[in-house]
């Protein structure tokens, strides 16, 4: 019962938010959010030996139920929700949004549907909340978000739609072909659809597979991704960059690796290949970039390029350190866009061409930027090392033809993710200060949230165990 506690209790606080007066509605979010962590990590303990799971009837005739399972990978997601989420109501608390009831509802609305869909072990279940998730997100970006809104929001929401509907599809067809012809269960599912004959598979494969590659987004289904996130207000960004993109990497290992092995196994040469291509895509368009938000956009493009490379690679230390990332790259991606929020509401751009100086006029925010920045390119002793040597030996050591070639193209993004990032480092907190507003160094809340993410990058990079530990157990689970 306590696993329910992740998705009811944001659930109820969103619903409060929505409901009562604007002033109480970053307290609910503070608070609500501080015991899902908790609960998290109550869970985490648990989880580390066995997972914890709760269920009841939900829909009885179509063979489907309130399922949920807490084990290490989506304790571990689950836990990065609520750390996120936290920080984000930390870092924004100063800051005056219009509206905050209906704002601070929403956000709550989209971290139970995100929580939801790392914890639901029955497959229609689990499409309830992966639409959930995107619902409120939709009114955020629209009624909060910047220039051409509407235009973006729409895009983003056709892409989504349309995949998922294709999940959908795939879902139905794969619950109608089990055991008595009705069952949505995730064990029920996987024999279903890794009983299917192989032609079968590789068709259901990509209904599947399309509806997770938006989401992540890898190439090229990538494209409503850079104008959303440099559209939405930065917390919805951090919502979408730092937690929506895991749900669709989460569910590639969780929904489609298991259930259709077959035609992942035919299909995985054609998606490795398609995600080294993103990430040297993205890495040279984020080298050309002048906004901080789209270099930061396509970074995450080529991050998650890696990780999904490596995951069709289905090597055990590459799936183990597919895991950690999830986790790592969410900490670090949601420092990169605090700390460009922070520059905005400061100095009012994001053009780095306008930026320079904040190591004299906000040494406290240059300092974290600097740190944040060598996580995000994987320096030693950070969080992001660990996580992205795994990566690179399971793509070495995977038995994919020519899996050195993409190991050795895949090794590019490193390079070029080091040459973009410290070329941002350097143009916006070091040489001349040609800022036009002098906005100060940062507030108490701020260095709160901040301090926080980079507690997490150094503790992690020092100390990976307890995230190794917690994930070690699903390895033997993968296909």
């Amino acid at each position: 019962m306590i696993v329910t506690l992740l998705i009811v209790v944001p659930l109820l606080a969103g619903i409060f938010s929505l409901l009562a007066k604007n002033n109480t509605a970053k307290g609910t979010a503070i608070v609500s959010t501080i015991v899902t962590l908790v609960v998290g990590a109550l869970i985490g303990v648990e989880a580390y030996t066995t997972p914890l799971s709760w269920s009841i009837d939900w829909i009885p005739t179509l063979g489907t139920k309130v399922s949920f399972v807490a084990d290490g990978m989506s304790t571990m997601l689950s836990l990065l929700v609520s750390i996120v989420m936290l920080v984000v109501y930390i870092s924004n608390l100063n800051k005056k949004v219009e509206n905050e009831g209906s704002f601070y509802g929403l956000m709550l609305l989209s971290q139970a549907g995100i929580t939801g869909v790392f914890l639901a072990s029955d497959a229609l279940l689990f499409y309830f909340f992966w639409e959930l998730a995107l619902i409120p997100v939709y009114f955020l970006c629209s009624q909060w978000g910047g220039e051409n809104r509407i235009k973006v929001t729409f895009k983003f929401f056709i892409y989504t739609f349309v995949g998922s509907l294709m999940l959908l599809a795939a879902i139905i067809y794969l619950a109608t072909s089990t055991p008595g012809g009705s069952s949505f269960a995730w064990n029920d599912i996987v024999r279903a659809g890794s009983s299917l004959p192989a032609a079968e598979q590789q068709w259901v494969f990509w209904l599947i597979f399309i509806a997770f590659a938006i989401k992540m987004p890898i190439f090229p289904f990538h494209t409503w991704q850079p104008d959303a996130y440099e559209t939405s207000p930065t917390p919805v960004t951090i919502v979408l960059s730092a937690l929506m993109v895991k749900m669709g990497l989460f569910a590639v290992l969780r929904w489609l690796l298991p259930v259709v092995p077959a035609g992942a196994e035919f299909w995985s040469e054609t998606v490795i290949i398609l995600s080294v291509i993103g990430i040297i895509y993205a890495s040279l368009l984020a080298i050309v970039q002048t906004d901080l938000k789209r270099l930061i956009a396509y970074s995450s493009i080529a991050h998650m390029g890696l990780m999904s490379a490596v995951a069709f690679a289905n090597t055990e230390v590459g799936m183990h350190g597919v895991m950690v990332q999830m986790f790592n790259h969410g900490i670090n991606i949601t420092g990169m866009w605090l700390i460009v929020s922070m520059v905005e509401q400061r100095w009012g751009t994001r053009d780095m061409r306008e930026l320079g100086g904040m190591a004299s006029t906000a040494p406290r925010m240059a300092i974290a930027m600097v740190v944040i920045a060598l996580a995000n390119i994987a320096l030693p002793l950070t969080n992001g090392f660990i996580g992205e040597f795994m990566l690179f030996n399971g793509l070495f050591s995977s038995e994919v033809a020519c899996g050195t070639t993409y190991m050795i193209l895949a090794g590019l993004g490193i390079i070029l993710g080091a040459v973009y990032t410290l070329n941002m480092v350097q143009r916006t907190a070091y040489g001349d200060a040609i800022a036009t507003k002098q906005g100060g160094d940062l507030t108490r809340n701020e260095y709160i949230g901040l301090a926080v993410i980079i507690a997490i990058i150094i503790f992690l990079g020092v100390y990976p165990k307890p995230l190794l530990e917690m994930t070690s157990g699903m390895v033997s689970m993968m296909p």
